[in-house]
């Protein structure tokens, strides 16, 4: 018999805990073995415990949850699944998680949104599964950029560069991102899946680390050079002539909006072989449609390595599927895309 997943709840509400430890024990594979009330309850539990994966509230008396997530990480590295409420002060705090290691998060739970049946207990599983790398060595870490070179008002760009990640992301993009020029001569369209006002968070958080713009793309925005548009959450971004984005609610593709294969599809049907896809960590297959239509059109596709993914579950679809022209570490990721810009014509 399968050993069943054994999880830690973390939250200051008594109704969150028995709402979620409740659900997760209908699971066959999951087992709740106890609960925190703050902070250095959970840490001290993580150590006595020993928990699989640990659900961990953002705000909480006497230790919230980042400083108990940076001691987990240090002490006792486990993975956690941040509980979010969905606000932009706790969508903020959770990109922060996510970018100091946790491996994911869950909108919380509140008597007009209750737990979603499956949704929490997937990602407990993944969780489970999740690889926790040791942090890596970001280029700007978490210092803020004070002179970031604005490249407005070029709209041409030589490569379109068409960027999808999932579970594990935010951290890989807290690495990748920054370490990509501000005068590389492409436009940058990043699709991650988080939810609305998460990705608008993630974007910001970007922004401040890096030399190249980093911004959530809205109505009006146009792809630049020297320009990263992240897709805004339940929106799938399309891209057209002349750099144009469009967005769309139709429906999720393998369960998510905004999708990977969306993106790049339109990438592929506009700009053809000037496309560079990079497929980043992430469970699932999202990606793999969008990888072969790259490919098709005379583009190249990165995929990130086994090694360095929290979750290889989307590159190693593309990996196998046999679409990615080079499979990189994600320190190498940033000069691969590089590489990958040189001598082409201006197409945007």
């Amino acid at each position: 018999m399968q050993r069943k997943i054994r999880v830690l709840v973390v939250d200051d509400s008594g109704y969150v805990i028995t709402s979620v430890s409740k659900k997760l024990n209908t699971d066959p594979e999951i087992e709740v073995i106890g609960s925190a009330r703050n902070g250095v309850e959970a840490v001290e539990k993580v150590k006595s415990l020993k928990p699989d994966v640990v659900t961990m509230d953002v705000v909480m008396p006497e230790m919230d949850g980042i400083a108990a997530l940076k001691i987990i990480m240090e002490e006792c590295p486990t993975p956690v699944v941040m509980l979010s409420a969905l606000t932009s002060e706790n969508a903020e705090t959770t990109i922060k998680a996510l970018e100091l290691g946790a491996v994911d998060f869950f909108l919380k739970p509140s008597a007009i949104n209750p737990v979603t049946d499956g949704i929490l207990a997937g990602k407990i599983k993944t969780a489970a599964k999740c690889k926790l790398l040791k942090n890596g060595q970001f280029a700007q870490d978490t210092n803020l950029i004070k002179d970031k070179l604005v490249t407005e008002g070029s709209n041409s760009f030589k490569k379109l560069v068409v960027i999808g990640a999932s579970t594990g992301g935010p951290r890989a993009l807290m690495q990748l991102i920054p370490a990509i020029p501000a005068d590389i001569p492409a436009a940058v369209l990043l699709v991650q899946h988080l939810p609305p006002i998460f990705t608008k968070s993630l974007a910001e958080r970007l922004n401040q680390v890096s030399q190249i713009q980093v911004e959530e793309a809205g109505m009006g925005s146009t792809a630049g050079r020297g320009r990263v548009l992240v897709a805004p959450g339940d929106f799938h971004m399309l891209i057209g002539d002349g750099g144009k984005l469009s967005f769309s609610q139709g429906p999720h593709i393998l369960g998510v909006r905004p999708a990977v294969d969306a993106t790049m599809k339109s990438a592929a049907a506009s700009y053809g072989a000037s496309v560079i896809g990079v497929v980043l960590t992430g469970m699932g297959i999202d990606g793999t449609e969008g990888a072969y239509s790259i490919k098709t059109a005379g583009g190249t596709i990165l995929a990130q390595d086994e090694a360095t993914s929290a979750v290889y579950g989307m590159p190693m679809s593309v990996a196998k599927a046999g679409y990615a022209d080079r499979v990189l570490p994600l320190h190498k990721i940033a000069d691969g895309i590089i590489e990958a810009c040189a001598g082409q014509e201006n197409i945007g």
